[in-house]
């Protein structure tokens, strides 16, 4: 979806959406998809109203501030995955924390931390992502 943009064209993917999306603008598919889960989380429109200042923000632990562009683009990626059910399985997944939570939307927070470390393990160990382990910590929520 974002592959070979950069952290500022990324960024800006974001702003760019919720304005139009806050203007009344016609919206692309991704740009729809992206002002949805924003919607969803406005205690970041602060950051996304910022404009200049989001696309430099560094977002640290050691600052103590969440990444909010690293937190929406993990429930885009659970989107994904759910629409074309890849890992296999993780759609009933979703739908079954779905049931238990009350809300998609909270399920895809239970199932954010297990893609993150997922796809952080990935990047220590220079692999793809375990499939079966992320989908194993899933089962698990």
């Amino acid at each position: 979806m974002f592959a070979g943009e950069s952290r500022e064209q990324l960024r800006r993917r974001y702003l760019t959406a919720w304005r139009k999306f806050s203007a009344r603008e016609r919206l692309e598919p991704l740009e729809a998809q992206i002002a949805a889960v924003i919607a969803e989380h406005p205690e970041y429109l602060p950051w996304l109203e910022a404009g200049e200042e989001a696309l430099a923000a560094d977002f640290t632990p050691e600052g103590g501030r969440s990444n909010p562009f690293l937190h929406m683009g993990l429930h885009l990626a659970i989107r994904e995955q759910v629409a074309t059910d890849r890992p296999t399985g993780i759609a009933r997944i979703h739908q079954e924390l779905t049931r238990r939570t009350g809300s998609a939307h909270e399920a895809e927070h239970a199932m954010i931390e297990p893609l993150a470390q997922a796809l952080w393990e990935a990047q220590r160990s220079g692999r793809v992502p375990d499939e079966q382990a992320y989908l194993e910590q899933l089962r698990h929520l």
